[in-house]
């Protein structure tokens, strides 16, 4: 006697469930960390390009960005897990430490130049992040586009932020 395909697919579903949710609360405490570094009086006190955008918009941008990063990453986790995909898996690990660093080396240090070094080193491990994941999915890969953008533009007011104040 076989099992319904139904109570078959349920342990699937379940393991689907726990992945999307380990990304989301692996990206999301990625981004709790910046929270222990806020701009503060410091950097009100900043002289800032005439572009750089207003505070509000940086909470709903992540959100957004920290959602599609984990959504991209269960993508490329339910083609086998961390065993078959260690390359593309270890790429975003990378880039998500990068990330995680930044709030503190800026907010927290109040080091823009080593900041800047660090979101650099960011963009390069996300394009390669970005690559990898769109050779396996493009959908996975296309979800890393917007948040290459908005690591672009960051880095740009990062560079300009410490020029202006250095």
């Amino acid at each position: 006697m076989t099992a319904h395909p139904a109570i078959l697919a349920a342990p699937n579903r379940i393991r689907a469930a726990l992945g999307i949710a380990g990304w989301l609360a692996l990206c999301f405490a990625a981004a709790a960390l910046g929270g222990f570094f806020l701009p503060g009086e410091w950097y009100v006190q900043l002289q800032k390009p005439s572009w750089n955008p207003p505070s509000w918009i940086f909470g709903p941008a992540w959100t957004a960005l920290y959602i599609m990063m984990a959504i991209a990453a269960w993508l490329i986790w339910q083609r086998g897990g961390f065993a078959a995909q260690r390359v593309p898996l270890g790429l975003f690990l990378l880039q998500l430490l990068f990330n995680a660093a930044w709030s503190p080396l800026f907010f927290g240090l109040r080091n823009p130049a080593l900041a800047f070094v660090d979101i650099v080193l960011l963009w390069l491990a996300l394009l390669a992040t970005l690559l990898t994941f769109w050779r396996r999915s493009r959908g996975a890969g296309a979800l890393l586009i917007p948040y290459l953008a908005w690591v672009s533009f960051a880095s740009a007011l990062n560079f300009a932020l410490w020029r202006l104040n250095s």
